[in-house]
């Protein structure tokens, strides 16, 4: 099949599914009020709640959720074949993704900008609270691992892309002060702060010493390193240390002086970075060498693990984090929750269509392919790869160097992935305080001792030596629950979005049937995981893995089987709109 042909058929659906459904949902389901008054007002504080124009509140929120996630899942996932890993990401986001995200945001604003743990007390009762407070800190904890392990490896690999994104920070601060203090218009000043950082990317393309490569300072890849890690080690090390000392710092401060103008930068990035891939794929014309659906796929079924692999992109938890964490308290009037909600899930399906379509048009043949793909575990450790080289292999038809776009297209990872890992680091502050709070435990609700929590415990976990991977191989081992927790997370948010409806006797099932659909596909999948491959009578048992996935599923079923009980109860209290 021509690759334009399948691009264009999903962007189709895409458009279509914003255009009607998404205004069927808005009007019908969630009945937005213009003139009602949103927690940024209510509760304005210059700090979390700022009321934020919807263009710039939707490039935090898109890039916020878009991380690196909506790039890796898709390129791992096309091991079973380009149909599957397609037809989840498109139909995903149409009927769930863009439900789940502009229903978490919904639900937020009219709560007073409270988080969807926060919510669950008021929903269902005080332990799903606690029990759901708990599980979030997990996957928060977890995506801080996993985003940082990305980062730290695309640094190491791809060291030309290192200036670049540092010279980001002090553009986006100068950005913040001017808009904020100045009242300084931000879309002219965020389009030179991308041209300096692409003039400074192609320069280090080009020209080695402006790349920061600390493998090659340590003496290459057989270099001694520091303590006897070897250099690769201490790189990843030294990295790890700066990203974290890094996001404690972005995450107290105000939102305004670094996360929303870098992310708006970065909404521009994706801009770029989509319309270059988009453009690239129309002047190459490539087609797809990939097959339709992989026969040889037979170490690991893709029921139900196709639709945990792509999590973001198709729907995810976290999503809900960030509308009901953050964008809940930014939004300047409800209407705008349609465009930033629903909007930003299908600017995330976009990556993902591309994600897959960069990788199934990479290789020379299906041979080449299966080669590549020859197991799902050579999958996992080679997607990001396949797509950063296919993504290149695009641009170069509008003339890129390869170096050049491999560059480029790295610099958004990194972007997209150190946005999501400050804002994550941010709720888990927002998280500890809370629990602090809960616990009468005043030192916790302290913003810079639930920070240095949130980032020494981070830091712990993605450089846990186990494995075979060895030093640092924590944010690689939590992938697979990543994904699943991620699912399970968003499962929990639709029950909970399901049962705010049917006390405001609306109709419930747009959110009800891709629960139950997402519900049955998360716990077969964690199930399976966590008793017969994790646990310790198993050949692949692993710790880690065990003990957080043990603990995240007893935790959510406890809540599904409240929550349940909640939803199907007839004595059920209707809630005012309005509250």
């Amino acid at each position: 099949m021509n690759a334009i042909a399948l691009a264009a058929i999903g962007l189709f659906v895409f458009v279509l599914g914003y255009r009607f459904y998404s205004k069927f949902v808005a009007e019908k389901i969630y009945r937005l009020d213009p003139n009602y008054v949103t927690p940024a007002h209510r509760y304005k504080d210059g700090v979390d709640f700022v009321p934020t124009n919807k263009f710039v509140l939707w490039g935090h929120h898109f890039t916020s959720v878009a991380g690196a996630a909506p790039i890796l899942g898709p390129a791992i996932a096309v091991y079973w074949g380009w149909l599957p890993a397609v037809l989840w990401v498109v139909l995903g986001t149409v009927f769930a993704a863009g439900v789940h995200d502009f229903g978490t945001l919904v639900v937020s604003v009219r709560n007073k900008g409270q988080s969807m743990g926060t919510l669950a007390n008021k929903l269902v009762g005080q332990r799903a609270k606690i029990l759901f407070l708990f599980i979030i800190l997990i996957l928060v904890l977890m995506v801080n691992a996993v985003f940082a392990w990305v980062i730290a490896n695309l640094f190491i690999t791809f060291p030309s892309s290192v200036l670049p994104v540092f010279i980001q920070i002090p553009l986006a601060i100068w950005i913040g002060h001017a808009v904020y203090k100045r009242n300084a218009k931000m879309l002219v000043p965020s389009l030179v702060a991308l041209a300096v950082m692409y003039i400074v990317a192609v320069l280090a393309a080009e020209y080695q010493i402006l790349q920061i490569d600390l493998v090659r300072y340590m003496g290459g890849e057989d270099g001694a390193g520091i303590f006897g890690l070897g250099a690769i080690s201490t790189a990843f090390f030294i990295w790890i240390v700066i990203l974290m000392i890094y996001v404690y710092i972005a995450s107290t401060l105000p939102v305004w002086k670094l996360l929303q103008p870098r992310d708006f930068i970065n909404s521009h990035q994706l801009v770029v970075g989509l319309g270059i891939l988009y453009l690239g794929l129309l002047f190459t014309n490539p087609e797809i060498t990939a097959p339709i659906t992989n026969p040889d796929a037979n170490d690991v079924s893709w029921f139900p693990l196709l639709f945990i692999t792509i999590a973001c992109g198709a729907i995810s938890g976290f999503h809900g984090l960030v509308s009901s964490g953050t964008s809940s308290k930014q939004l300047n009037k409800e209407t705008d929750a349609r465009f930033v909600g629903y909007a930003g899930a299908v600017g995330e399906g976009v990556l993902a269509l591309i994600s897959i379509i960069a990788v199934i048009t990479f290789f020379p043949n299906a041979d080449a392919f299966k080669e590549s793909y020859n197991s799902f575990a050579a999958a996992s450790g080679g997607g990001l790869g396949n797509f950063v080289q296919g993504a290149g292999q695009l641009a170069g038809g509008l003339g890129i160097p390869a170096e050049v776009a491999a560059t480029i297209v790295s610099i958004i990872v990194v972007s997209f992935a150190a946005t999501t890992l400050d804002t994550s680091v941010r709720l888990m502050r927002y998280i500890i305080s809370e629990l602090g709070t809960e616990y009468k435990v005043p030192a916790l609700e302290k913003t810079h001792v639930a920070t240095t929590i949130a980032v020494v415990s981070s830091a712990a976990l993605v450089l846990i030596p186990e494995g075979p991977n060895g030093f640092g191989s924590g944010g690689y081992l939590l992938w697979p629950l990543f994904g699943t927790s991620n699912q399970l997370l968003a499962g929990i948010n639709l029950l909970l979005i399901s049962i705010w409806l049917k006390r405001l006797g609306r109709n419930y099932l747009i959110t009800l049937i891709p629960m139950v659909f997402l519900m049955f596909m998360t716990l077969y999948a964690m199930i399976s995981q966590v008793f017969t491959q994790w646990a310790w009578w198993n050949e692949q048992s692993s710790t880690l893995l065990f003990v957080f996935g043990a603990l995240i599923l007893g935790f959510a079923l406890w809540i599904c089987l409240t929550a349940i009980s909640t939803l199907m109860s007839k004595n059920q209290t209707p809630i005012d709109p309005n509250e």
